[in-house]
């Protein structure tokens, strides 16, 4: 690994990158091969691995989510094919698949034929400690980047002579063994946990607005690996769903490893306590249509049932009355946005907002204002949808199991729009996906982040089908059940189990 004297770069400017995580990593990768020397600070002693199962075993304190499911959707995929393809290749090197659409449609998809843009919907199945593994060896190979594990920042080091009203400079970062450490820019990759708020203040900074919502969730996630001589289950469909008082997914990884997740409300303490019972995760997985055949016998587990609570979204503004709040500082990922992981949209929206800041920085190489106001804009046009959409996925989830888990029905109020529009979703949508290649790939190109959030309900061609199928409701078949139908059948069960 290259130290920090042994650095040479074309820019001849140095950036500090505070945290090591996905945002962080690409960040440094993308400033590193744009000349830049960067220095990655990472609290967590985290020494660089041999292989993506030692990976696995990394102790990150400061990112507790590296031990629950991921997803790395079709944007990510497309700025690493486009920007990095070597680190693409990388990741399929160290056994990462990729999950093309169209590989595994239903089978109710009979006239189902490839289109052109299909080969942007493309996910990596892959653990997310194998990618920041993967992502931290390819920033290192630039050889102006460096990686310093187990050294906290604690705050900003700013430059004197600033005049009344001018932002302040940052000029670099204050450690906690005391010492300072000198930067041309300084980015904040510190995660859900970031203090940008306090380290601004404590610079003399106007206070940072700051947007917070409960996602109203808890999260329990278990690991496994097949047992030699099987394989995954053949998909043909979505791996998950919506039980309305529980949500559940199969998330496949890499080096034949997978994970289950499931999703309680909040405010279920009974669920979410038998859930975190190991045997008892496993006795429930196997009660969901998709989840059962991946506990069948063909796995062995590798971690406990792994809870995560207190996840929030926050937006946080870094520019106010189109002035930035400091310069020489840019915040990035979860500092900055970070929304339900519910959704998978975390590692893709990391890794995008490191794409444009890098784009900021490289287009305003010499000023400081410009960089911040550029990238504040394109975090707003590109990004800040998906922040707005989870906020509002999130409240008329809490609508829904805040009734479900008080035994009431979540659309008893006909004349209620939410329960009209969750009833043409559920009578609508869901059997749509499985008969209609022209509304599944408009809600797949939605997931991977490919279209903005409300290009589906925008898309007059794809509501028509939609409410087609939805008007045709009395005339088929009652739907595939997803799993217990109700938080009672499902309790009843689990009680039995854990009795």
């Amino acid at each position: 690994m290259a130290t920090s004297r042994a650095m040479q770069t074309r820019s001849g400017k140095r950036v500090i990158v505070v945290g090591g995580g996905v945002s962080g990593l690409s960040t440094a990768l993308k400033l590193g091969r744009a000349g830049f020397a960067v220095s990655v600070l990472e609290r967590d002693p985290v020494e660089m691995p041999s292989s993506a199962d030692e990976a696995f075993e990394w102790d990150r304190r400061g990112a507790p989510q590296v031990r629950h499911s991921h997803a790395f959707l079709g944007r990510l995929y497309g700025l690493l094919r486009d920007s990095e393809p070597d680190l693409l290749a990388a990741l399929l090197d160290a056994g990462a698949t990729e999950m093309r659409f169209g590989d595994n449609v239903p089978d109710t998809l009979e006239d189902f034929r490839p289109e052109p843009g299909d080969e942007d919907l493309v996910m990596l199945a892959c653990r997310r400690t194998t990618f920041e593994w993967v992502l931290r060896r390819t920033a290192l190979a630039e050889g102006n980047v460096e990686f310093r594990a187990g050294v906290a920042a604690e705050g900003f080091t700013v430059a004197p002579g600033r005049g009344d009203g001018e932002p302040p400079l940052v000029n670099g970062v204050r450690l906690a063994d005391g010492s300072n450490l000198a930067a041309d820019l300084v980015v904040v990759a510190a995660g859900r946990r970031s203090v940008l708020p306090e380290w601004l203040d404590a610079i003399g900074c106007a206070p940072m607005p700051e947007a917070v919502e409960d996602t109203g969730i808890i999260y329990l996630s278990r690991f496994y690996r097949l047992r030699y001589g099987h394989n995954l289950p053949p998909r043909n469909g979505l791996i998950g769903g919506d039980l309305g008082y529980l949500k559940y997914g199969v998330f496949v990884g890499d080096n034949r490893t997978f994970s289950l997740t499931l999703a309680t409300p909040s405010d279920d303490d009974h669920l979410r306590r038998l859930l975190s019972d190991d045997e008892t995760f496993e006795h429930a997985a196997r009660t969901l249509d998709v989840a059962e055949p991946y506990v069948d016998g063909r796995a062995e587990a590798l971690t406990d049932v792994h809870v995560i609570a207190g996840l929030l979204n926050r937006r946080r503004e870094f520019v106010v009355d189109g002035r930035p709040l400091a310069l020489g500082v840019h915040p990035v990922g979860d500092s900055m946005v970070c929304t339900n992981p519910l959704y998978g949209r975390g590692c893709t929206t990391g890794y995008w907002s490191a794409h444009l800041l890098s784009r900021s920085i490289t287009e305003f190489p010499d000023d400081l204002e410009a960089q911040s106001l550029r990238f504040h804009a394109l975090v707003a046009d590109e990004i800040v949808p998906w922040y707005d959409s989870g906020v509002a996925q999130d409240a008329e989830a809490r609508r829904v199991a805040t009734a479900l888990i008080a035994g009431e029905d979540p659309d008893a109020d006909a004349s209620d729009p939410r329960a009209f529009m969750r009833g043409v979703f559920r009578d609508g949508l869901a059997p749509a996906l499985r008969f209609d290649p022209v509304v599944l790939r408009a809600f797949m190109r939605t997931v991977n982040l490919l279209t903005p959030p409300d290009a589906l309900l925008k898309d007059q061609d794809v509501m028509a089908r939609i409410f087609a199928i939805w008007n045709d409701r009395e005339n088929r078949p009652p739907e595939p059940q997803l799993g217990p139908k109700t938080r009672a059948e499902m309790l009843d069960l689990m009680d039995a189990f854990a009795a």
